[in-house]
């Protein structure tokens, strides 16, 4: 018989006990209906440490490398509770002191598990706010989301390749850009987004699949310099799960209805297959009626959004006791310290706020990025400052 999912541990012990009793193990694992290499795995755990040998063994991985030990952590907590008045660098010291054989944390990655664990009073409060969604909204009105991509690379006429970058309205279908592009780097994108925000305004949100140059796998917290740009003009962002493209369907479906239209056959070159595209823009947004719009075509639907668009504003960090510009590589410069943070703020302001002694919280606009620690030169950042799940970028690496 087969081992009984909810008397595992029974299970085991039966067959230990008749082994005992002087049983053959071959016969008892035809029995209980497992391999023999199970059956000796069990015989063995049992001769070296007895009945509790018999017990299920955690399958979780054996290290994290990047994790704080859970013991570690534990006693950070601990010291915590027993001096409340303590801060980070104060309780560091203490385990130096007390626990020699310990490898002590950062003060960053102590005052971390601290405010992980709701140990640590804020000096000030700043509003929260969500750029990064982990989750996809159901949007009811024009411009509430817009939705990008590159549809799938083809060649032209002149064997040279055309990377098509799309936008659509999610609740119309409307059409806003098809841009014909030499390849998916970043710099290009810049000028297709912005003519179509000055054309048609700024939406509320922007959901994209987790390629470049929307999103970067090997980046912090995965965003790219467009992604902070359009944080900056305060558009939340939206990611769907990687590998998964049917959460972006409405947008995939009408790439396929542009490849069918407009990419066969290609144009020569980039100007006439852009030429192309504009002909397939106008057709789909105000010829081609959808069912889902109850036979209306999206022009019909399609609203400007309230939201105009004047480029950025500057920022102010008025709660904070610095105001420090992200270098061009993306290092921050603190007393003639550099540490990395990425590349993905480059040049943009940030606010530093005192914490702790050596220790700086680092915010951007209204988001807690993480903490500066002046004596490790290091900079901890927060698991998820942005509301989106590193798991789903993980996935993606």
């Amino acid at each position: 018989m087969p081992w009984k999912e909810t008397s595992v541990m029974d299970e085991r012990i039966k067959f230990i006990g008749r082994l005992l009793g002087g049983e053959k193990l071959a016969p008892l694992c035809r029995e209980f209906g497992i391999s023999r290499a199970t059956g000796y795995k069990i015989w063995s755990r049992y001769q070296q440490v007895g009945v509790e040998g018999l017990q299920s063994r955690s399958r979780a991985p054996h290290s994290h490398p990047n994790r704080t030990p859970f013991a570690v952590e534990q006693l950070v907590v601990r010291l915590k509770k027993e001096k409340p008045g303590w801060g980070a660098p104060k309780l560091r010291e203490l385990i130096v002191r007390r626990y020699a054989d310990i490898q002590p944390p950062a003060i960053s990655t102590i005052h971390c598990i601290l405010d992980r664990h709701g140990l640590v009073q804020k000096k000030r409060r700043f509003k929260k706010f969500s750029a990064l969604a982990g989750y996809l909204s159901t949007p009811g009105q024009p411009n509430d989301l817009w939705c990008t991509d590159f549809k799938g690379q083809f060649r032209m006429g002149s064997h040279a390749y055309c990377f098509p970058l799309t936008i659509t309205d999610f609740t119309s279908r409307f059409l806003i850009s098809c841009e014909a592009l030499s390849s998916t780097s970043e710099d290009p994108c810049y000028p297709v987004f912005e003519q179509a925000f000055k054309e048609y305004g700024l939406p509320e949100a922007i959901r994209s699949d987790n390629g470049v140059p929307f999103a970067s796998g090997n980046a912090l917290w995965g965003l790219t310099r467009l992604a902070v740009w359009w944080i900056r003009l305060g558009i939340k962002i939206e990611r769907i799960k990687p590998g998964h493209p049917q959460q972006n369907g409405r947008h995939e479906r009408m790439h396929r209805t542009l490849k069918l239209a407009a990419t066969q056959p290609p144009g020569l070159n980039l100007l006439q297959q852009q030429e192309k595209f504009f002909a397939f823009i106008d057709e789909y947004n105000n010829e081609r009626p959808h069912q889902a719009l109850d036979m209306k075509c999206p022009a019909e639907v399609y609203e400007r959004s309230m939201r105009p668009y004047g480029g950025l504003t500057d920022i102010t960090y008025p709660d904070c006791d610095k105001t420090l510009l992200i270098s061009n590589c993306g290092r921050l410069c603190v007393k003639k310290m550099k540490v990395h943070m990425s590349k993905a703020f480059a040049n943009q302001p940030v606010g530093l706020l005192e914490a702790d002694n050596y220790i700086w919280e680092v915010h951007f606009m209204d988001y807690h990025l993480g903490y500066f620690d002046e004596i490790s030169r290091k900079f901890a950042p927060r698991e998820d400052p942005f509301g989106i799940k590193l798991d789903r970028m993980m996935e993606n690496l």
